[in-house]
């Protein structure tokens, strides 16, 4: 439930609402018990191997990208009714409303007796929780006017976004995000951010058996300064 329903759980507790009031809701609650039974319990796991199935899969992932919108949309524009043309506090309701289930994670982590802190999408943020920072970001513009786009438009845009990244992803089972590029240049302009430089530059080249130079002109000391004791022993 907490997975299932983070977002709203979240967004709830930003606002100083009660985090239950999605449980007044019995069918999504019906909904997410019975889905839960018939993956973990179905027999046969016919259930998950249905789902399984590449197109059903692929309509699946598109349905729950079309929900996402839905959540940022409705968040942001929730926030703005508690504080009207609070930019911030309607990005970060919007983000939880349609990221709740990532953010939370660890939160959900550690109930089930699971601790992963390196895990934590506050520090290394998933694709679905950047995409939808950026979700947040654009209809929070929108909304207040700033973005000279109608709100139906907008959505259209974004949904269609979504859900090809998302279906292309799936297919080439890939998991670069399609935001990378354009994160890598943004982190170059702004922060000045550079590939990691050679290692041959700092350590010395490494030979084909794996030592290095610096290595090498070691041993090779080593062996004339016990041939200069030899010498000397022998005259």
């Amino acid at each position: 439930m907490l997975h299932c329903f983070g977002g709203s759980v979240l967004s709830s507790l930003m606002l100083a609402e009660p985090p239950v009031a999605f449980l007044a809701k019995g069918t999504n609650i019906l909904l997410a018990s019975s889905v839960w039974y018939f993956v973990f319990y179905c027999p046969q796991d016919v259930f998950y191997r249905c789902f399984a199935f590449l197109p059903i899969r692929l309509l699946v992932a598109g349905m729950k990208e079309v929900t996402r919108t839905w959540k940022i949309t409705a968040g942001v524009a929730h926030a703005d009714s508690h504080f009207k043309d609070a930019w911030f506090v309607m990005v970060a309701v919007g983000w939880a409303r349609g990221a709740g289930g990532g953010l939370i994670s660890n939160f959900e982590q550690l109930v089930r007796g699971v601790w992963k802190p390196e895990t934590n999408e506050l520090l290394k943020m998933s694709y679905p929780v950047k995409v939808t920072l950026v979700g947040a970001i654009l209809f929070t513009l929108q909304h207040s006017q700033y973005l000279p786009i109608a709100r139906h438009n907008l959505m259209f845009l974004y949904t269609v976004f979504l859900v090809v990244s998302k279906v292309t992803m799936t297919l080439t089972r890939s998991a670069t995000s399609p935001l990378a590029p354009f994160e890598a240049a943004l982190g170059h302009i702004f922060f000045g951010l550079q590939k990691t430089p050679s290692k041959a530059k700092g350590e010395g080249a490494a030979s084909p058996n794996g030592s290095s130079v610096c290595d090498r002109s070691s041993s090779e000391q080593h062996r004339d300064s016990v041939k200069k004791r030899q010498a000397k022993k022998t005259e």
